[in-house]
């Protein structure tokens, strides 16, 4: 089967356009303005200004920590060379790592402004996240970034030389020879749809505070350490370990690890 190709431009008008990949953003973000709203009967201590302002304050964490993110762990030379690469965001590249990491600061600021505890809002803000982790990775397969190792699988689709021709520079003539694995889909599945279905019935009755902050952490890093076995590294890092270990896959451990101190903290009632 061959990759669907895809206009990542949905619209324009005049030098304004409309892409998928700013698309998947703000439905993310309405998505967890929505589901959050959902939730707010069974959490008497949030309101509706709350949940509006924690979503602007994780907003700016998700997309300045993403693209700070991506480019120190994945284009850190590029930015020696080039420091204005740094906000040339049209060009692409968002790191959930870093973005992650925005978020944190962001909830830091966040929790002490409204006077609670940071892993309270972590816990109500960690089931409401997925789906839009979701939708950033089908923008990821609409812009045809992020292709698969080369499989025979039946999941497997031909991409385009254009597409490839970094990971793959003998590709010649329109399509690959070969097939790959539409690695962002499989991460759409797993970060997304999956990890939220977990979250959301985890979180449905209350949980020791730090429990699903912990799940949060601990599953995302898991499904992202797996399936990072059917991504194809970036080609200008490669694998970082044994020749198996992607970049992605090493930023996940302190995430395992952290998610795994926290559930068990939680369990043991150490939290609080």
């Amino acid at each position: 089967m061959y990759y669907p190709l895809i206009d990542p431009i949905i619209f324009s008008l005049g030098p304004l356009a409309v892409r998928w990949y700013g698309l998947s953003y703000v439905a993310g973000f309405a998505m967890v303005w929505w589901l959050g709203k959902r939730r707010l009967p069974s959490n008497p201590g949030w309101s509706e200004a709350q949940l509006s302002d924690l979503i602007f304050y994780g907003a700016l964490g998700a997309v300045f920590g993403g693209r700070f993110g991506y480019v120190f762990f994945y284009g850190f030379e590029r930015f020696l060379d080039d420091p204005s690469y740094l906000i040339r965001v049209w060009e692409g590249g968002m790191s959930f790592h870093g973005g992650l990491l925005g978020v944190v600061i962001a909830l830091i600021v966040f929790s002490r402004r409204f006077e609670k505890t940071f892993l309270e809002v972590g816990d109500f803000l960690a089931p409401l996240c997925p789906i839009g982790l979701g939708l950033g990775r089908l923008a990821n397969f609409i812009n045809a970034e992020l292709p698969g190792r080369v499989t025979e699988g039946v999941t497997g689709l031909i991409y385009p030389c254009a597409v490839v021709r970094e990971l793959n520079p003998m590709c010649v003539g329109e399509w690959e020879q070969v097939a790959r694995h539409p690695s962002p889909l499989y991460q759409s599945l797993g970060e997304g749809l999956i990890l939220f279905l977990a979250l959301w019935v985890l979180s449905a009755r209350p949980r020791q505070t730090g429990f699903i902050s912990g799940c949060f952490l601990l599953g995302y890093g898991s499904v992202r350490f797996m399936t990072e076995f059917f991504r194809e590294p970036d080609s200008h890092i490669g694998f970082i370990m044994l020749d198996a270990i992607t970049m992605g896959q090493l930023l996940c451990l302190p995430m395992i690890l952290i998610g795994g101190i926290l559930l068990f903290m939680s369990r043991t009632e150490r939290l609080g």
